[in-house]
């Protein structure tokens, strides 16, 4: 398959659509994304990529040159663009050129669909492009609110829900950061506590570029209680991404990165999830598949798939975890 236009499915869809003559939407196979590189090589060692690799993820050399190099190359012409279309409205405004904000790049998909990983590899990645060394990456996680104010709200069961996120310390966080603030504090999440870390912060100091990577960085703006619509953290990105792949892919990519953390991180005392690592394999098998057709499958079909037609670019997976096909928004 070559290069095709095609229409972005609806929420849910599992099948590869149809193609159509006309469409806001490229779409592109991997084959045809690769040949996009403009690099024969990857700047980053097979040391540098299994540190990067999240478990269970097919992250390998091919990857990052077919699937992330071009990526990577696409989205420094788009900062390049940018910083050039921020120079000619100064001269328009006949202003001095300050520095232009950071260009923001907003990254979603599921639970356990690998979008942690591909925005590790893309900080990484778009760092050695020289235009945009500074690269920094923040998850939405230390906005979710401490499991005692969840616990008091009745959303312990709903963390990742966008209810369960201080939004409005989200928001501000964002509308800081594309205001110019030369230093813009974000919270701290432990994986281990399953918790926001108390007083500890993350210092973001004029990145050329930030990568906001959660479950709901898509989500549209909420309607007011007087019927007037707010903003979205959406409307302050330069960029999106949606990493994404068949439901049963996701459910069952997430019961095996349980079994997996059931040998690894499970396994400290301090971990909060402790009390999974003594489970037999098939109790543990059986509770993986409890919690994600209760919390995270839930959320995935109602807030975040609901989300990836508002993405910039789609990554679509296999299987496997390899990226399949690649979507981007025509301009």
């Amino acid at each position: 398959m070559s290069t095709t236009e095609s229409d972005q499915p609806a929420a849910g869809e599992e099948s590869h659509e149809s193609t159509r003559e006309s469409s806001p939407y490229l779409e592109l196979d991997r084959a045809t994304w690769a040949a996009l590189a403009s690099e024969s090589e990857s700047p980053l060692t097979e040391d540098e990529i299994l540190a990067l690799r999240g478990l269970g993820d097919a992250l390998d050399l091919d990857e990052i040159v077919q699937v992330y190099l071009p990526l990577s190359r696409l989205l420094s012409l788009r900062v390049e663009a940018a910083g050039a279309l921020h120079r000619a409205q100064e001269e328009f405004l006949h202003r001095s050129t300050p520095p232009r904000t950071p260009f923001v790049i907003g990254l979603a998909g599921s639970v356990a669909a690998g979008k942690s990983t591909t925005a590790r590899v893309l900080q990484q990645m778009l760092a050695r492009w020289p235009a945009h060394p500074n690269v920094a990456l923040v998850t939405t996680d230390g906005f979710l609110y401490p499991n005692a104010e969840l616990e008091r709200r009745g959303l312990l069961d709903r963390k990742g829900f966008p209810e369960s996120y201080d939004r409005r310390a989200l928001m501000k966080f964002v509308v800081d950061i594309k205001s110019g603030k030369d230093e813009v504090l974000a919270p701290t999440y432990s994986h281990l506590i399953y918790d926001v870390v108390p007083d500890e912060k993350t210092v973001i100091n004029s990145p050329d570029i930030l990568i906001l990577e959660g479950l709901n960085v898509l989500q549209p703006a909420r309607a007011r209680g007087d019927g007037r619509t707010g903003l979205g953290l959406s409307d302050f990105f330069d960029f999106s991404i949606f990493v994404d792949a068949a439901v049963a892919h996701i459910r069952d990519w997430y019961v095996d990165r349980f079994l997996r953390l059931r040998e690894t991180a499970f396994r400290d005392p301090h971990s909060y999830f402790a009390k999974y690592a003594q489970l037999t394999h098939d109790v543990a098998i059986d509770e993986a598949r409890r919690i994600w057709d209760t919390i995270n499958g839930p959320n995935l079909e109602q807030n975040v798939l609901p989300t990836r037609s508002r993405a910039t670019l789609v990554l679509r997976k296999d299987a496997d975890h390899s990226v399949r096909y690649v979507r981007l928004r025509k301009i």
